[in-house]
C-alpha cells in the first residue's frame, strides 16, 4: 500500500472543481494546507475534509454552509479563508473549531450577524468580515470570541457603535470601521473593549465627538477620525484617553475648535502626532493647542490660514515637524512673530506660506518680509465691538440677541449664530451695516438674532460669529436662562389622625428651573418634632414625615416651591386627635360641714372631651349650692352638708373614647363657737353675696395656688367671720389689668359661661368684658356690701400666696368680677 505525504495541496487555477467529497481527500493523510480558491465550488457538507492547519477555498461560489462542515478538523485548523464566495448567513453552531486562530469572510454577502455566530472559537485571534454589506449586528454577534485581538468590519454599512455588539471581547486590540455610515457612538459603547490600541473611524459619517464618545479608551494609542463630518467637538471630548499618541482628523469641518475653543485637546498628554490638515481652519488662537506639550508633528496643511495669534506653538516644547502652507495670511504687525520662529526652530522646509494683505505684500512668502513691513495700518478682519448679553425670560417670551463688528475692509461680511458650540441652521437674523463714524473708512455690522416664544429646549449659551475673506470672530458666550414659574402638582391635604401615628404630607411642583420644596408650621420653621427627630423629609419622594404624633404638632403646614422665576405655597391643617385622660391625678376631699368643697377633673385630649358628674353611681342631683367650672372640671360645693359626702364620679368623653376617675369626698362636723347667734346661720342676702364671693375666690386660688392652701385660706376665714363681732376692713387691691385665662384644662376665656343645671343655684359665672369671670346675682336689688366682702376674701387670697398678685377686683351693680392678669402661673 502506497502511502503520500503531502504537505501542501494546491487546486488553484484553471481547475472546475464543483464539490468536494471526503474520498476524494482519504489518501491524504498528512496534509497540511489545502488551497481551494477560484473554483465552482458551491457547497461544503459534513465531514468533507481530513485533519488540516491550513484552508483556502477563497474565490468561489459556496452559498451555504452545513454545521459540522469542520467538525473533522476541529483539532488541527489554525487558518480558514471563505473570501469572495456568495455566502449570506452563517448558522449558528457552525464552528467547533478550537484551534482556529485566523477565519476571513472578506468579500461575501452577509448583511446580518446573529447572537452566538461565532461561538465555538476560542482561540479565535482576527476576524475579517470586510465588504459584505453588513447592516445589522445583533446583541452579542461576537460573544465567545474572548481572545480575540483583530476586527476588520471596513466597507459595510453599520451607522452606529453600541456595546451591545462588542459584548464579550475583552481582549479586542484593534478595531477597523473605515468606510461604513457610522453617525453615533453611543455612550457606553466600550465598556467591554477597554483594551483597545487602535480604533479606525475614518470614512464614516460622525458629525459629533460627545464627551462620552471614547469613555474607557485609556489604553487607545491611535484615533483615526479622518474624512468624517466633524463640526462640534465638546469640552473634554479627549480627556479620557490618556495613553493616546496618534489621533487623525484630517478633512473635517472642525475649524471652531481651533479657532475659538480654549484646549480643545486637553488631556491628550502623550500626544505625539496631530493632523489636522483639510479642515477649513482659517485662524490659530493662543490657546488652540494648549495641554500638547509631548506634541512632535503637526499638520495643519490644506487650511487656508489668515491669523495666527502670538506664540500659538511656543508651548509644544518637542515640536520637530509643522506642516503649514497657505497663501491667505493676513501680514500685520501681530504675525511679526511667526517667520522668525519658524526660522529659530528649523520648519521653513514644511512651511510655505505667503502675505495675502496689505496688497503691498499680497503673494510674498513670509520669509521673503523684512519685520518692517508687518504693520498694523487697519484691520480688516472682523472685530468685536458689542457683545450679547446674559439673559433670562419667561417660557413662551421673545427676546434678541444683539452682536456688533467692526472692519476696515469692504469685504463681504456673513453672520451666524451657533448655541453650545453648533452651529444654528434656519436661524432668525436681522443683520445690518452702517458706517461708524460720518466720512469714516470703518463700518459696523451688526446681527440679531430673534428667539420668539422660547421653550426649556432655547437654554443654552448662545455666540455670534462674524466673518470676511481676511477671517472670523468670535464674540463671548451669552446664556440663556428660561425660567417657568412653579406650580404644584401635589398639593398637601388637611389631616386628622391619632396622636402615636404618623403624619403624611405630600407636596411637589414643577418649574424651570426645578422648584426647591420649603416646609413652614405655623409661618415658621420652630417644628417641635424636628426638635425631637421625630421629623423626616424624603425630597424624592414628595413626602413630609411625622412619626410618634403628638398634640403639640397639631396646626398649619406651609409647603413653599420656589425658584428664580418665584414662590408659591400651599396649607394643610393637622389635628391630631387623642384620647382623653386626666392631667391630673383626682384627690380625695375631706371637709368641714359648711366650707366649700372643691372638686377638680383637669381632662385633656382632643377635640377637648366634655364633662359628667355623678355621684354614687347615680346622676348628681344638683342644687343651689352646687356649681360647675372651667367646662365642668371644676365642681364647687359651697356651705357642704354631710349629705354631699360619698363617691363623685368624673367622666369625660370625646369622638374616641371615654374615661371616669373616683373622688371620694368626706364632710366633718363642724366645730362649735362660743357666740350662739353664729350657729346654724342662714343664707341671707349677705350670705348669698358671700357664698358667690368665696365661688369665685375658689376658683381663682385654684388657678393661682394649690387648693391646700384654699381650705386653709377659707377656713381660716369662715372661722374669723363666724367669730367676729365686726366686719374686715376694707382692703386697697391692684388697679384693673386686662387679662385671660389659660384654656389648657382650667378656666379659659373663649369658652361660655359656666352654669349649674337647671335645677340648681341662679348663681352664675359669666365670662366677664373685662376678661375673667365674674357671678351674677340673682336679685339686683341685692346691697353692695358684698364688695367689701369680696375684697376681704380675696385679700386673703392674695396674703396666703404672693403669686395671686395677678388678680384684680371689679363691682357694680350687677356683678363682682375676678381676673387673672396674661402670663399668671395656673396650677
Amino acid at each position: 500500500m502506497t502511502v503520500f505525504y503531502l504537505l501542501p495541496l494546491n487546486f488553484r487555477t484553471s481547475n472546475k472543481i464543483a464539490n468536494i467529497l471526503s474520498e476524494h481527500l482519504k489518501p491524504f493523510q498528512r496534509l497540511e494546507t489545502l488551497d481551494l480558491s477560484n473554483n465552482n465550488i458551491s457547497e461544503l457538507k459534513i465531514s468533507s475534509f481530513p485533519s488540516l492547519q491550513l484552508k483556502y477555498i477563497n474565490s468561489n461560489r459556496i452559498t451555504s454552509m452545513e454545521p459540522g462542515t469542520f467538525d473533522n478538523l476541529s483539532t488541527t485548523l489554525q487558518v480558514l479563508k471563505l473570501n469572495r464566495n456568495k455566502i449570506s448567513a452563517i448558522p449558528q453552531k457552525m464552528f467547533k473549531l478550537s484551534h482556529l486562530q485566523h477565519l476571513e469572510l472578506n468579500r461575501n454577502k452577509i448583511r446580518k450577524i446573529d447572537g452566538l455566530t461565532f461561538q465555538g472559537l476560542p482561540a479565535l485571534k482576527s476576524l475579517k468580515l470586510q465588504r459584505n454589506g453588513v447592516t445589522r449586528l445583533m446583541d452579542g454577534a461576537f460573544w465567545g470570541l474572548t481572545n480575540m485581538e483583530v476586527l476588520q468590519l471596513d466597507h459595510n454599512n453599520l451607522t452606529e457603535v453600541t456595546k451591545g455588539w462588542l459584548y464579550g471581547l475583552l481582549m479586542l486590540q484593534q478595531l477597523h470601521l473605515s468606510q461604513n455610515a457610522i453617525s453615533r457612538i453611543s455612550p457606553d459603547a466600550w465598556e467591554f473593549c477597554q483594551k483597545l490600541s487602535e480604533l479606525d473611524l475614518t470614512f464614516n459619517q460622525l458629525a459629533r465627538l460627545d464627551d462620552s464618545s471614547f469613555v474607557g479608551l485609556s489604553v487607545l494609542v491611535g484615533l483615526y477620525i479622518g474624512n468624517n463630518k466633524v463640526n462640534y467637538i465638546a469640552d473634554c471630548a479627549f480627556k479620557g484617553l490618556s495613553s493616546l499618541q496618534i489621533l487623525d482628523l484630517k478633512n473635517n469641518e472642525i475649524s471652531w475648535a481651533i479657532e475659538d475653543m480654549n484646549g480643545a485637546f486637553s488631556g491628550l498628554d502623550k500626544l505625539r502626532k496631530l493632523i489636522l490638515q483639510g479642515n477649513r481652519i482659517r485662524s490659530i488662537t493662543k490657546k488652540a493647542f494648549s495641554g500638547l506639550d509631548a506634541l512632535e508633528h503637526l499638520d495643519l496643511s490644506n487650511n487656508a490660514i489668515m491669523s495666527v495669534q502670538g506664540n500659538a506653538f511656543s508651548q509644544m516644547k518637542k515640536l520637530k515637524e509643522l506642516h503649514f502652507n497657505t497663501s491667505s495670511l493676513l501680514c500685520d504687525c501681530q504675525l511679526k512673530w511667526l517667520p522668525q520662529w519658524m526660522s529659530e526652530n528649523n520648519f521653513q522646509s514644511f512651511v510655505n506660506a505667503s502675505c495675502a494683505h496689505p496688497q503691498l505684500l499680497k503673494g510674498r512668502s513670509i520669509f521673503a518680509v523684512s519685520l518692517d513691513g508687518f504693520v498694523c495700518d487697519d484691520f480688516p478682519k472682523p472685530q468685536i465691538t458689542v457683545q450679547p448679553e446674559t439673559q433670562s425670560a419667561i417660557k413662551g417670551s421673545n427676546l434678541s440677541f444683539v452682536c456688533s463688528a467692526a472692519s476696515s475692509s469692504d469685504s463681504p461680511m456673513t453672520f451666524a449664530w451657533k448655541k453650545d458650540n453648533e452651529l444654528l441652521q434656519d436661524a432668525e437674523m436681522e443683520n445690518y451695516a452702517h458706517l461708524r463714524a460720518q466720512g469714516g473708512e470703518v463700518m459696523e455690522y451688526t446681527t440679531i438674532l430673534r428667539l420668539r416664544n422660547v421653550e426649556f429646549s432655547n437654554e443654552g449659551k448662545y455666540q455670534c460669529v462674524i466673518s470676511n475673506h481676511f477671517g472670523s470672530s468670535y464674540s463671548v458666550k451669552a446664556k440663556l436662562t428660561v425660567n417657568m414659574l412653579p406650580s404644584f402638582t401635589k398639593i398637601p391635604m388637611d389631616l386628622t389622625i391619632r396622636a402615636g401615628a404618623m403624619a403624611r404630607l405630600e407636596c411637589a411642583a414643577v418649574g424651570h428651573p426645578i422648584p426647591q420644596i420649603a416646609w413652614q408650621k405655623d409661618g415658621g420653621t420652630d417644628f417641635p418634632a424636628a426638635r425631637k427627630r421625630r421629623m423626616h423629609v424624603m425630597p424624592e419622594d414628595d413626602v413630609f414625615f411625622i412619626v410618634d404624633v403628638k398634640i403639640e404638632d397639631t396646626g398649619v403646614y406651609s409647603c413653599t416651591a420656589q425658584n428664580t422665576a418665584g414662590s408659591i405655597s400651599a396649607n394643610a391643617t393637622l389635628t391630631v386627635l387623642e384620647t382623653p385622660s386626666f392631667l391630673r391625678p383626682l384627690l380625695d376631699r375631706t371637709v368641714t360641714k359648711g366650707e366649700t368643697a372643691v372638686l377638680q377633673c383637669i381632662a385633656g385630649g382632643s377635640p377637648p372631651p366634655r364633662l359628667n358628674w355623678t355621684k354614687d353611681d347615680s346622676p348628681l342631683v344638683v342644687t343651689e349650692r352646687h356649681f360647675f367650672a372651667a367646662g365642668n372640671q371644676l365642681l364647687i360645693i359651697v356651705d357642704t352638708d354631710v349629705e354631699d359626702a360619698g363617691k363623685y364620679t368624673c367622666e369625660m368623653s370625646n369622638t374616641l373614647g371615654t374615661e371616669r376617675g373616683n373622688i371620694r369626698l368626706n364632710v366633718i362636723p363642724t366645730p362649735t363657737c362660743d357666740s350662739p347667734q353664729n350657729i346654724a346661720p342662714s343664707l341671707d342676702d349677705d350670705g348669698w353675696a358671700t357664698v358667690g364671693i368665696v365661688i369665685i375666690v375658689v376658683v381663682c386660688c385654684v388657678v393661682g395656688t394649690s387648693l391646700v392652701w384654699v381650705v386653709i385660706i377659707y377656713q381660716t376665714r369662715r372661722r374669723n367671720e363666724d367669730c367676729s363681732i365686726t366686719n374686715t376692713d376694707e382692703t386697697n387691691l391692684p388697679a384693673d389689668i386686662p387679662s385671660y385665662l389659660s384654656s389648657q384644662g382650667t378656666l379659659a376665656e373663649r369658652q361660655d359661661g359656666y352654669g349649674s343645671s337647671e335645677n340648681g343655684s341662679h348663681h352664675q359665672f359669666l365670662s366677664s368684658p373685662v376678661g375673667g369671670y365674674f357671678l351674677q346675682q340673682r336679685d339686683s336689688n341685692e346691697p353692695e356690701t358684698v364688695s367689701k366682702v369680696f375684697r376681704s376674701h380675696l385679700y386673703s387670697c392674695l396674703a396666703a400666696n404672693d403669686s395671686l398678685r395677678f388678680f384684680h377686683c371689679q363691682t357694680d351693680h350687677e356683678f363682682v368680677s375676678c381676673a387673672l392678669k396674661e402670663g399668671s402661673p395656673w396650677f
